[in-house]
């Protein structure tokens, strides 16, 4: 799913990418040239004491220095754009799928992992984008150049390149396989201790007035324990890379220094192209690393992807009719025709042959136990889900048959529980209607009996 998710959604910035693509390429080359033009004034200049040579040299390696450094700086600021931009539509994408689920898909996935998936799955993605475009990209190229170098340098210590690079990739490759399993854990442990907080908040008034913050606060300790020890599990397998990496590469250092140096008493190599050599070697490794550093990012990146689609490759259970019906011409009559309906997963049906007509100008009360289906009712007149058997009518015409905006456009509904959006007292009332002026907010005001 991840491969998928990056071309769909950085396609648009596939110029960005390719400056970034180029620059790296660019600094990759400059970086790699270095080592061979410090390996010329080595040979050519120090050993020989032309102070001329080494100055002139010296003036070209700071140019080329000054390339690289301009090129990975700019690559970074593409890099940087694009993973941004992409972490953007990506969030904006999901947040459209979501404002397009109705109550059955807002039920299987549930508040606290949508807002999971939409924070910090996403910024898991974003992360590699950013990582790629500044390391991944370079990596490649530094390690084929690498080799290439190497080689012309020395093709008699180019077996200790064969050697220790299987060597490290082998290594990386046992822990990255054990760190996946952790990373997919530690995504549905974000997903629960944002459920037992979002629960607690939200029922904070129902947790003090049964006396439950005791039982509360061990619930969330267990939650936010089961997160951290999952988050240690992953961590003590993240902290072995690094020493691995090192060892590796240390011993990389003494194997070329001691091989090089029975070469150089041999007459068969030069001091010069034996620092450039350790040098390409410490490269050659070292963007094994980045590349290893990456696919440790890989791994979770890949299972936030995976939530990610599931929420974008969800298709809503209502669906808007292909040939909707845009007037209606009645005044708003309600008609409940044979209605049976049973929640996802439910046993027995919570309606069964309900029938009745709200007719236009009055007023119809339902009256029932609690659980009896009252609201239920409601929420498939507002089509928040639709009928098992029957149909739903709104001056005769079935209600899967309108348009949604349509439909919502006649519809007055007045919650069990209300809700205020961020903003002022006027904001909210005008969230049904934008264009209202202050006169109908106070009309709706004194409606509501909320004047004072």
């Amino acid at each position: 799913m991840l491969m998928p998710l990056l071309r769909r959604f950085l396609r648009p910035y596939r110029t960005w990418l390719a400056y970034v693509v180029g620059l790296q390429l660019l600094g990759t080359i400059a970086s790699l040239y270095l080592p061979s033009l410090n390996a010329d004034i080595i040979d050519n200049g120090i050993a020989k004491g032309d102070t001329g040579y080494i100055v002139r040299i010296g003036a070209w390696m700071l140019a080329v220095s000054l390339v690289q450094i301009a090129c990975s700086i700019t690559a970074v600021y593409f890099g940087a754009r694009t993973a941004m931009s992409y972490g953007r539509d990506l969030r904006g994408a999901i947040f459209a799928r979501v404002g397009e689920f109705s109550a059955r898909e807002l039920a299987r996935f549930g508040a606290p992992s949508l807002i999971t998936r939409n924070t910090n799955d996403v910024q898991q993605v974003q992360m590699l984008v950013v990582m790629t475009c500044t390391m991944m990209i370079a990596a490649p190229i530094m390690c084929v150049g690498g080799i290439v170098m190497a080689v012309r340098e020395n093709a008699g210590l180019s077996w200790l390149v064969a050697v220790s690079v299987p060597i490290l990739v082998g290594s990386l490759t046992l822990i990255i396989r054990k760190m996946v399993p952790q990373f997919r854990l530690m995504q549905q442990r974000i997903d629960s201790v944002n459920r037992v907080l979002r629960e607690q908040l939200a029922g904070v008034r129902v947790v003090r007035a049964f006396v439950r913050e005791p039982v509360e606060t061990r619930r969330f300790a267990r939650a936010n324990e089961d997160l951290t020890l999952t988050a240690v599990r992953a961590g003590r397998l993240m902290v072995r890379m690094f020493p691995t990496v090192m060892l590796v590469l240390n011993l990389s250092i003494v194997a070329v220094l001691w091989f090089g140096a029975y070469r150089i008493d041999a007459n068969q190599m030069q001091v010069g192209s034996l620092t450039a050599f350790m040098t390409y070697l410490m490269q050659i490794l070292m963007s094994v690393m980045m590349a290893t550093f990456m696919m440790m990012m890989v791994p979770r990146a890949a299972v936030c992807a995976e939530r990610i689609g599931e929420v974008l490759d969800t298709e809503p259970s209502i669906a808007p009719p292909a040939d909707p019906v845009a007037n209606l011409q009645g005044r708003g009559e309600v008609e409940f025709r044979d209605v049976t309906f049973a929640y996802p997963g439910a046993a027995a049906p919570v309606l069964r042959n309900v029938s009745f007509r709200a007719g236009a100008g009055r007023t119809t009360a339902i009256i029932g136990a609690t659980g009896a289906g009252k609201s239920t009712l409601l929420a498939l007149l507002a089509r928040q889900f639709d009928v098992t058997e029957g149909s739903v009518r709104v001056d005769g015409v079935d209600v899967r048959d309108l348009d949604p905006e349509v439909l919502w456009g006649v519809l007055g509904l007045v919650p069990q529980k209300a809700y205020l959006f961020a903003g002022t007292v006027a904001s909210n009332l005008r969230y049904g209607d934008p264009q209202a002026d202050d006169e109908r907010l106070w009309q709706a005001l004194e409606t509501a009996q909320a004047r004072d």
